[in-house]
């Protein structure tokens, strides 16, 4: 897959080449929900192009709502997309339950809450277990849930393995739903708001060992999350979405340092460390099934409603034209007709 800017999305400096092939990849996604009563259809996911590279953490970036759950579900094969494909290490995604069984081996999912995610009947060891059962393990299931509590760090192991999860904190019950993750040896994990329901002082702990877990097993990793902080944390590439479409995408330091996309500005504007004013947008997210034409953003873009989109010639465009799907690929690219026509500048 070309990883060029598509025409009418402003490039911005080259962040390099990843060198890789993409592990998983996303090409022309689209997922759409029937609206009830004959209702308008509901596009979700509507028309993205990513790719996660071997060893590589890529932070999915919105506010809620935007489709970033949705498109990782469909990532995960939870949902077939309408449209489009989904491939893993070269190959399309197939749905049979087969197929779907041995990639679930090799992409796992961390959900946000882990005191939902594990059964409050199950001790520690059963839950960390459950994944090598259901795929039939055959080797010394007690020397793998050890391993892999370890590597989750809860040290020693033994010492969790008959405890219940209302007997663990909410990091340590964390930990386990990564061990049980990591049980698999899978090559990519899909962590969608890894930390959001743990203390601040337990966050830190859980990124620091997402990364580590990067380095020492070349894991993967696409961490869905509405912080741009967390994404300057951990991440190596931001994708940022906004009402179903990757809106920007760039290297994590780039993306962060020189925000191009009104929307992204906006995102980094309410940081605790951001200086200058918060950018308050105007309403709600558009409805999914009411698409506006042009710009998906500009009903609620503060450029365009200061006038500065005006004397940038590109207000009509804004309104009227849209903008084509960008790359998957690790180039910096923003689709914006604002940006494009400052020609990338800061």
């Amino acid at each position: 897959m070309s990883t060029a800017p598509p025409a009418g999305a402003a490039p911005l400096p080259d962040a390099g080449s990843a060198g890789a092939a993409p592990l998983l990849s996303a090409e022309a996604l689209e997922v759409a929900f029937p609206g009830r009563r004959g209702a308008a259809t509901a596009r979700a996911v509507d028309g993205v192009d990513l790719d996660i590279r071997p060893g590589e953490i890529v932070a999915l970036v919105g506010e809620s709502g935007c489709g970033k759950t949705t498109l990782a579900r469909s990532l995960l094969g939870l949902v077939p997309p309408t449209a489009g494909r989904v491939a893993f290490a070269g190959a399309p995604l197939e749905y049979t339950g087969r197929a779907l069984k041995a990639y679930r081996k090799r992409v796992q999912l961390v959900l946000q809450d882990p005191s939902g995610s594990l059964n409050p009947r199950h001790t520690v060891y059963d839950a960390v277990a459950e994944g090598l059962r259901i795929h039939g393990y055959g080797g010394d299931e007690r020397a793998a849930v050890a391993q892999a509590l370890s590597r989750a760090g809860l040290r020693p192991p033994e010492r969790f393995f008959l405890r219940f999860p209302h007997e663990l904190s909410g990091g340590q019950r964390q930990r386990v739903v990564i061990a049980g993750a990591l049980v698999l040896e899978p090559e990519l994990i899909v962590a969608d708001e890894p930390v959001a329901s743990l203390d601040a002082s337990v966050r830190g702990e859980i990124l620091a060992l997402l990364l580590r877990l990067r380095d020492e097993l070349g894991l993967s990793a696409l961490v869905v999350t509405h912080d741009l902080g967390l994404a300057w944390n951990i991440a190596d590439r931001v994708a940022v979405m906004y009402l179903g479409r990757i809106v920007e995408t760039g290297p994590v330091e780039q993306l962060l340092t020189a925000p191009q996309h009104p929307y992204t500005r906006a995102l980094l504007s309410v940081l605790p460390e951001a200086e200058g004013e918060p950018v308050v947008l105007a309403g709600e997210p558009p409805d999914p099934s009411k698409v506006p034409a042009g710009c998906r953003f500009h009903v609620r873009c503060q450029v365009l409603a200061s006038g500065a989109a005006e004397r940038a010639g590109v207000a009509e465009s804004c309104r009227t034209v849209d903008l084509p799907v960008l790359g998957g690929g690790a180039d910096s690219q923003v689709a914006c007709h604002w940006a494009s026509a400052r020609g990338g500048e800061s």
